[in-house]
This record gives structure tokens, C-alpha cells and sequence, in this order.
């Protein structure tokens, strides 16, 4: 295969997998969440902490792990978003993964679009200026506290 067909066939996947992700979001989100760093050194980046989820008029706590922040100094760095084909609470849980191809994981600068095994889509958004998400070699990492 030619270089130039295997970068076209690159940037098909990727515009499929834009499409895939467009229509999984497809309606009204299944609940909210807001999630909150522990520390973030600079050059170092974190792996979060813990969030908050809203489903069904609940809140439900949960740990997130693997999800980082490159190129800041701060003390703290919050993100909030919305949770898309949660059908039910364990479906929650899981290892999430870029829903979409592409630069900063999906969204643009400051968002981050995650799908977990289960089909639940994720899409964060940072609060702070600045704010470019990248993702563990192995996913992003959810579980639910109680």
C-alpha cells in the first residue's frame, strides 16, 4: 500500500469514527458529571481524581484515572460534561477511550470525548484556559464509589 493511500485510508477512519461518535451523542444526555483533579505539576500532568455523577436525579461518586492534563502549573483543574447512552448505572464503569480521532482527544482544545465498553459516551470539557487533555496508553480508567 502507497503512503498516500494509507493516509487517505487514515483520514476515512477517523471522519467514520467523527460520524460514529456524532450519531452515539444523538439526542438528549443521560446525565451529567463534573470531575476534580488531585494536583498537577508542571511537565508532569495528573491522572484526576474523583467526579461527580448526576443519572436519574442522583448523584453518584466516582474515581477517574488516566486522564491527564499536558503543559500546566496549576493546583487544580476541574471539568464538567455530559454523559450520552447510559441505560443503566453499571454501564458507567469501564475503561474509556478517544471517541474520536484526532488532535486534543476529540474536541478541540479543553475536551475530551470518551466511549466505554459499554457504549457510553463522555464528553468533558476543562474549566481552565489553556486546558489540553491527552489520554493513558491504556484508556481512562471509571469506577464508580458507591
Amino acid at each position: 500500500m502507497t503512503r498516500q493511500a494509507l493516509v487517505f485510508r487514515m483520514a476515512a477512519l477517523g471522519v467514520l469514527t467523527a460520524v460514529t461518535l456524532a450519531v452515539a451523542q444523538d439526542g438528549p444526555p443521560s446525565g451529567k458529571v463534573s470531575v476534580e483533579s488531585k494536583a498537577v505539576a508542571l511537565g508532569v500532568g495528573v491522572s484526576w481524581g474523583d467526579g461527580k455523577l448526576t443519572y436519574q436525579g442522583k448523584e453518584h461518586v466516582f474515581s477517574i484515572n488516566g486522564l491527564s492534563v499536558v503543559d500546566l502549573g496549576v493546583a487544580k483543574i476541574t471539568a464538567t460534561g455530559e454523559v450520552f447512552n447510559l441505560k443503566k448505572l453499571s454501564d458507567f464503569n469501564g475503561n474509556y477511550v478517544a471517541g474520536e480521532a484526532g488532535a486534543a482527544v476529540g474536541g478541540g482544545a479543553g475536551t475530551a470525548i470518551l466511549k466505554n465498553q459499554n457504549g457510553v459516551v463522555m464528553k468533558l470539557k476543562g474549566t481552565g484556559t489553556g486546558v489540553k487533555f491527552t489520554l493513558a496508553g491504556k484508556g481512562v480508567e471509571v469506577k464508580l464509589k458507591n
